[in-house]
């Protein structure tokens, strides 16, 4: 599975995956979290042992990226989930509830010295890209992998999930998804597969190309993604890159 660089933006419209691809999203998962414990320890340039916070996507918790916490940790960073068990959504007005979980990963981080890396997997992506907003000058880049940011409606298999946890639709107000689609100021790499079950990849990316922003395409389900070894590779890649020396992906040379 080697990773590509995302190139033009959409064209046709966008449309929710099949429930064919939905279906196979457990069976794709498990087959990439065997092959993920069977595949071999290929050598990693130690990490600088900088803070990494990762955001679990809606309906699961630090259990559910407790692979790739454990990989960010076997490269050298100090790695940690958010700390705050289920994700559930936001609750109640989305300015008040962010602002809180910016000031309790600012607390998560104050006894790094070192700029952060926020993850985050699908939902957890979004928290990722706006917290990175707020709290800048205490992170060093984000990292996304399968996050819708770039909707203008529900093209996904998961508002059901969304309405059993929370009781109602997710909102798609047009000024929110504008700030949702705007890139954080920080680098910021975006990981998508076409054969996403959950999300629409057209939405998990940006729609141009911009400074410091990079899409890259994975093969791989939308579930399988915390240990899918295309995205376990484009995390270490990133992982490595140090502050004020960003450098595009080289999927030739990572794969």
């Amino acid at each position: 599975m080697n990773a590509t660089l995302a190139r033009s933006s959409n064209a046709l419209p966008i449309e929710r995956p099949s429930l064919a691809l939905l279906g196979l999203e457990p069976w794709r998962a498990a087959y990439e979290f065997v092959a993920h414990k069977l595949a071999r320890d290929t050598p990693a340039v130690a990490g600088d042992g900088h803070p990494v916070i990762i955001f679990p996507g809606l309906g699961t918790d630090g259990t559910a990226v407790a692979p790739l916490r454990r990989h960010c940790e076997s490269l050298g960073y100090a790695a940690a989930d958010w700390g705050r068990g289920y994700n559930t959504g936001p609750q109640g007005e989305v300015d008040a509830w962010l602002a809180e979980l910016a000031a309790h990963t600012a607390e998560m981080l104050s006894p790094f010295e070192q700029s952060a890396t926020l993850i985050g997997w699908s939902l957890g992506g979004i928290y990722a890209r706006e917290l990175a907003k707020q709290l800048w000058p205490q992170v060093r880049q984000v990292i996304t992998i399968g996050t819708p940011f770039n909707a203008a409606a529900d093209h996904s298999n998961v508002g059901w999930i969304f309405r059993l946890l929370n009781g109602e639709r997710p909102a798609y107000e047009p000024a929110l998804s504008a700030r949702l689609r705007s890139a954080p100021p920080v680098p910021t790499t975006a990981i998508y597969s076409r054969s996403d079950g959950v999300v629409a990849w057209q939405t998990c990316r940006h729609d141009e190309a911009a400074h410091q922003v990079e899409d890259i395409e994975v093969q791989g389900s939308h579930i399988g993604m915390g240990w899918n070894s295309s995205v376990l590779r484009v995390v270490a890649d990133r992982l490595a890159q140090r502050p004020g020396a960003w450098q595009p992906y080289a999927a030739e040379a990572a794969a």
